[in-house]
C-alpha cells in the first residue's frame, strides 16, 4: 500500500476507535445515573413520601423513562 491508503485506513480506523468510545462513555454515563438516581429515591423518597425503596434496574428505567419523556440528557 501507498502513503495515501495508509492515510485512509489510519484515518478510519481513528474514526471507529472514536465512535466506539463515545458509545462507551455514554452507556457508562447512563448506568452511572442509574445509580445516582437510586441512591438519591432510596435515601430521600421512603423517609418523605412513604414510598418504598427500589433496586438499581428499577431505577434504570426511571432513567430511561425521564429521558424519553423530557427529551434527553443534554439540549
Amino acid at each position: 500500500m501507498n502513503n495515501v491508503q495508509l492515510q485512509i485506513v489510519d484515518r478510519a480506523i481513528f474514526q471507529l476507535t472514536s465512535i466506539l468510545s463515545t458509545i462507551g462513555i455514554v452507556i457508562l454515563a447512563a448506568l452511572l445515573l442509574a445509580f445516582l438516581l437510586q441512591y438519591l429515591w432510596n435515601t430521600t423518597m421512603p423517609d418523605v413520601f412513604n414510598l418504598t425503596k427500589i433496586d438499581y434496574w428499577q431505577a434504570f428505567k426511571l432513567l430511561l423513562i425521564g429521558i424519553i419523556l423530557f427529551g434527553g440528557l443534554i439540549r
